[in-house]
């Protein structure tokens, strides 16, 4: 059950790296200016989007006023 529920918060984490990458490309930003907007690292948003890391609860919600 363990692994069940570790397969599926995996599956949670790239898929919301899929819509970052999908709506920044919407909006027509690069990694680089994204994470300036954002105050991160290029890298942090690389993460993000691959599934390899979480943004915290203060950057979904800068987040998700940039792509409302």
């Amino acid at each position: 059950m363990d692994k069940e529920m570790s397969l599926k918060n995996r599956d949670r984490l790239i898929q919301l790296g899929i819509t970052i990458s999908t709506f920044r490309k919407y909006r027509g930003l690069s990694q680089e200016q994204l994470a300036e907007k954002l105050a991160v690292t290029r890298q942090a948003v690389s993460k993000w989007e691959l599934g390899d890391s979480l943004p915290d609860a203060g950057r979904i919600l800068d987040l998700s006023r940039l792509f409302d």
